[in-house]
C-alpha cells in the first residue's frame, strides 16, 4: 500500500517511479538476486550437513539449552569445541582455564601486574561471552545477580567474563553428570554472604574465648 506524501496523490508517486530503473539496473538486480539464491542454497546445504553431524550429540545440546543464555546454535558450538564428555578435563577449573576464561597470575615481588584473561579456545570463548550477555539480562537468575555483583567493582567486561566462566563451569557438571541446569536464583549471594559473615564473626568470638550458640531469628 502506497501512502501519499504531502499533497501528492498516489498516481503522481507512481508516475515519479517511471524511468528510474534502466536495463543496467535490472541486470544488477538480477545478478544480486542470483547471488542471494545461491547463498541461501549453500546455507541450507550446510544446515542439513550440520544437523546430520550433530545427531549423535543431540542429547548434550538439549541439556545445555536448559541454561539461560544458551540457545541451540551456541550449545552446538560448545559441544563442537569441547565435546560431550568431560573425561578429558580433570576438573571444571581445567576446562575454564583451557577456554581462556580465568585471569592470568602475573606477580612480581608480591605485586600483581596483570589480571587480563588468558588466551584460550577462541571460538568457545567468543560463543560463551555472547551467551553470557544474554544470561546476564535474565531477571531473577543467578547469572543476573552474579553480573551485577561484579560490575560495580570490576567493570562490565570483567564481570561478563566471570559470568561466562560460571556458565562453562555449570556446563561441565551438566555434561559430566547428565543433568539439566539448576538455577541458584538471584538471592544466592545474599544468603551466601550472610552465612559467611556469620561464620567469621562466630569464629572471632570463639578466638576470644566466648562460646556462641546460633539461633535463627523468627
Amino acid at each position: 500500500m502506497l501512502l501519499t506524501h504531502g499533497a501528492r496523490s498516489v498516481d503522481e508517486l507512481l508516475d515519479a517511479l517511471h524511468g528510474r530503473v534502466t536495463p543496467h539496473h535490472r541486470f544488477m538486480l538480477e545478478l544480486h538476486l542470483t547471488q542471494i539464491e545461491a547463498l541461501d542454497g549453500a546455507v541450507a546445504t550446510l544446515e542439513t550437513r550440520l544437523e546430520a553431524a550433530l545427531a549423535p550429540f543431540r542429547a548434550a545440546v538439549g541439556l545445555l539449552t536448559t541454561m539461560p543464555g544458551l540457545r541451540a546454535t551456541t550449545a552446538a558450538v560448545l559441544v563442537a569445541e569441547m565435546g560431550d564428555t568431560m573425561a578429558v578435563f580433570p576438573s571444571a577449573g581445567h576446562l575454564v582455564s583451557w577456554a581462556g576464561l580465568c585471569p592470568r597470575l602475573d606477580e612480581s615481588a608480591g605485586k600483581r601486574r596483570s589480571t587480563r584473561a588468558r588466551k584460550g579456545a577462541p571460538w568457545l570463548k567468543t560463543a560463551l561471552v555472547q551467551a553470557a550477555w544474554s544470561a546476564a539480562r535474565t531477571k531473577h537468575s543467578y547469572f543476573h545477580a552474579h553480573f551485577l555483583r561484579l560490575k560495580s567493582r570490576r567493570g562490565p567486561k570483567k564481570a561478563i567474563l566471570a559470568v561466562a566462566a560460571s556458565m562453562l563451569t555449570a556446563a561441565y557438571y551438566m555434561l559430566r553428570d547428565g543433568v539439566e541446569f539448576h538455577d541458584l536464583g538471584d538471592q544466592h549471594f545474599l544468603v551466601h554472604d550472610k552465612a559467611r559473615v556469620t561464620q567469621r564473626l562466630v569464629q572471632r568470638l570463639r578466638d576470644l574465648g566466648v562460646e556462641v550458640e546460633i539461633t535463627r531469628a523468627a
